[in-house]
């Protein structure tokens, strides 16, 4: 009886060099543990920001609606009024 051409060394280092791969692959890859890390760090991120521009956008539906025909907000209409135009009454101070 002759013996194998290869020998279980020859399985153990092919099984070996596999594991290694997948490994690597689990922790690095493109669904890896690293990715996932970055993915939920980025999530958190952006829910952050979705609070942020959320509450930019409550505060502009509150200036909208207190400028609007329904409901007139005359301080607010001042207020803008000299913002936009750049004008103050003959009586007041300005500082800067």
């Amino acid at each position: 009886m002759s013996k194998p051409a290869f020998g279980p060394l020859f399985f153990f280092a092919i099984s070996f060099a596999l594991s290694l791969y997948f490994m690597f692959a689990a922790v690095q890859g493109d669904f890896g543990l690293f990715r996932r890390a970055e993915i939920l760090a980025e999530a958190n991120q952006m829910r952050d920001q979705l609070t942020k521009v959320r509450a930019e956008v409550a505060q502009m539906e509150n200036l909208t609606h207190r400028l609007s025909d329904d409901y007139l907000d005359l301080d607010l209409l001042d207020e803008q009024a000299r913002s936009v135009l750049g004008m103050v009454r003959a009586d007041e101070i300005v500082i800067r």
